[in-house]
């Protein structure tokens, strides 16, 4: 009875299999191929790798945006009519379509340094597709609605890019094992050329780019100026409801070095904190004036103001996922707020000599103060005895008699004009968004005797960007986490800069240069020895990385029947392969073959 044996013993290859599969469905060993991707497969990678490079963007400018998800919530308010947290919904599903993507564009990279013929599967396809028109349209959605933002990655860079490009080197460095090796299996010149020349561009953009690069962090230590003051936004709304007397006391007991308000006049004359139009979103108004609750806040008297509660939507609504942080007694005290007039607000001040930044909603038409409405807010701040040089007074609109009433008032104005003007004009300083002044006019204005404010900055690290550009006083709806800034988040001196940008460059050259040498040596040294040990067919079957799957077939059963030939035509030895099993090819099934040679001979 003759026992056939296998002629070839496939190993296990769970790592191939697990990449092929995912990627592509492929889980087979049949089902994979080391031939060369097809056109139509190039293209959906060059589809996959810029749907790669528009999630890194919007996921990066997402997270570094979360310095104003209350203004983008606050926006879509405006919109919807309704207040939701719109920025936690965003920042999911672009954390999902990153993840997502980047796990695709790493199994394609993996395919490539292994010479796997890339196949993506259909689910995949439509997937990428989806992702890919939803950040377009993302993106088209940002870019008209709020086109201004876009301005955070520029101003994320002076915080991150020195960081960022030493990182950006060192990944780029370690694509060097991925683009040698292409390097070295590819047989077409002009492509090794143009392969090389653009992975070598990109080392250079990289090794050069730091002369580019601009950070107001890269300084000396001794230019440094004092902290920026904090202004509280309304008070500390993240700790307590806005515009409320208990925002207010929180501010002061979180440092802040002043407030901001926004005042409105009420139908009976009397000066009260309100930034919104209407009372719907701070207050129960629904509740208590069904009829009235999108009407201006200017039309009630405040023996009605005073009975509406204002902080009960702090509770419900939890703008900043911060409520949950108080304490029982403290939700107690924020459940029980009420409106708060200009008045008290001025009073706190005063006890703590603090500044007030003032900005007015002059009434609409028909109301009995819309003509007076600077007299009605003047007189609540003489009479609360606050210094009128700690009084910022805002509003454009008849600001020369606001001069000739209270000519000690500190006039700021949102209009940036060059310093010369401003000095004429009689302005002490600027209130402008964080993005609207670079530190080259921070230090300018400041020259000039004229002090810049900025608003909103929450997170630390933009106030360390700020206080490094040279800004004296930030407005803030987190006077808890800005009061614990003592100093910039990181401060290097150019020197300092200097020694460690070359010596991460030379570093990374040492590296790319030896991979190149060792992938090329490497080849070199396996190609000779396999010609001094190998038969022809050997040495065109070790090549077959560069073949199609049907010439490396080819060449395996012409391998095979020259080895059996030689089994048949030999006494010597009964073994068909010199050396253990070339490619998986066992020595038990045709050493058979070679017995029974040997006995047919003898009889």
């Amino acid at each position: 009875m003759v026992k056939h044996q296998p002629l070839q013993y496939y190993e296990p290859q769970l790592c191939l299999s697990f990449l092929t599969g995912i990627y592509g469905c492929r889980w087979k060993r049949y089902q994979r191929s080391h031939d060369s991707t097809t056109k139509w497969e190039q293209l959906w990678f060059l589809i996959l790798s810029v749907t790669f490079f528009l999630s890194v963007t919007w996921f990066y400018f997402w997270w570094e945006v979360h310095n104003d998800y209350n203004e983008f919530n606050w926006y879509m308010y405006k919109r919807k009519g309704y207040w939701s947290d719109w920025s936690v919904p965003v920042l999911a599903l672009a954390g999902a379509g990153f993840t997502y993507v980047t796990f695709l564009q790493i199994l394609a990279l993996c395919h490539i340094t292994v010479g796997q013929q890339m196949n993506l599967y259909w689910m995949h396809k439509v997937a990428l597709m989806m992702v890919l028109v939803t950040l377009l349209v993302a993106m088209a959605s940002v870019n008209q609605m709020w086109k201004e933002e876009w301005d955070i990655i520029l101003i994320s860079f002076q915080a991150t890019a020195p960081f960022l490009h030493i990182g950006a080197v060192a990944v780029v460095t370690l694509l060097a094992w991925l683009v040698a090796g292409q390097f070295a299996r590819s047989e077409r010149i002009v492509f090794q050329a143009l392969f090389l020349i653009l992975y070598v561009g990109v080392l250079l953009a990289l090794y050069l780019l730091p002369l580019v690069i601009y950070s107001p962090c890269i300084m000396n230590r001794e230019d440094l100026g004092p902290r920026p003051d904090i202004i509280g936004n309304r008070g500390a709304p993240m700790l307590a409801p806005e515009n409320t007397l208990m925002s207010f006391q929180r501010a002061v007991e979180q440092q802040a070095d002043g407030f901001f308000v926004n005042v409105t006049i009420s139908y009976d004359g009397v000066a009260f904190v309100m930034h919104d139009t209407t009372l719907r979103r701070t207050t129960n108004v629904d509740e208590v004036f069904r009829d009235r609750a999108s009407d201006n806040a200017a039309t009630f008297n405040w023996t009605d103001l005073k009975e509406l509660n204002a902080g009960r939507w702090f509770s419900q609504e939890d703008p900043f996922w911060t409520a949950r942080e108080l304490s029982d007694e403290e939700m107690e005290e924020a459940l029980n707020q009420s409106l708060c007039r200009l008045a008290d607000v001025l009073q706190l001040a005063v006890r703590r000599n603090l500044s007030v930044m003032v900005d007015l909603w002059r009434p609409p038409a028909g109301h009995p103060y819309r003509s007076t409405w600077l007299n009605v807010t003047l007189d609540a701040i003489f009479h609360s005895g606050i210094p009128h040089q700690l009084v910022k007074w805002l509003p454009g609109e008849e600001r020369w008699l606001v001069r000739q009433i209270a000519p000690r008032f500190q006039q700021v104005t949102s209009l940036k004009l060059n310093a010369t003007e401003l000095r004429s004009q009689g302005f002490a300083g600027l209130n402008l968004r964080y993005n609207r002044i670079n530190a080259d006019q921070m230090r300018d204005y400041a020259s000039r005797n004229i002090s810049t404010n900025v608003y909103l900055v929450n997170d630390p690290w933009l106030l360390s960007v700020l206080w490094c550009a040279g800004v004296q006083s930030v407005t803030s709806d987190a006077c808890q986490l800005l009061s614990k800034v003592q100093t910039p988040n990181w401060m290097m001196q150019p020197d300092e800069y200097l020694t460690l940008w070359v010596t991460s460059d030379i570093i990374s050259v040492t590296i790319v240069v030896g991979i190149f040498i060792l992938q090329n040596y490497h080849l070199i040294r396996w190609r000779l020895g396999s010609m001094r040990s190998y038969n022809p067919e050997q040495i065109m079957l070790s090549a077959a990385v560069r073949r199609s799957s049907r010439d490396v077939n080819i060449m395996k059963e012409k391998l095979i029947f020259s080895e059996i030939n030689n089994g048949l035509g030999s006494s010597d030895d009964g073994s068909l392969c010199s050396e253990s099993g070339f490619d998986g090819y066992t020595n038990d099934g045709v050493g058979g073959l070679g017995s029974r040679g040997r006995k047919n001979r003898m009889d």
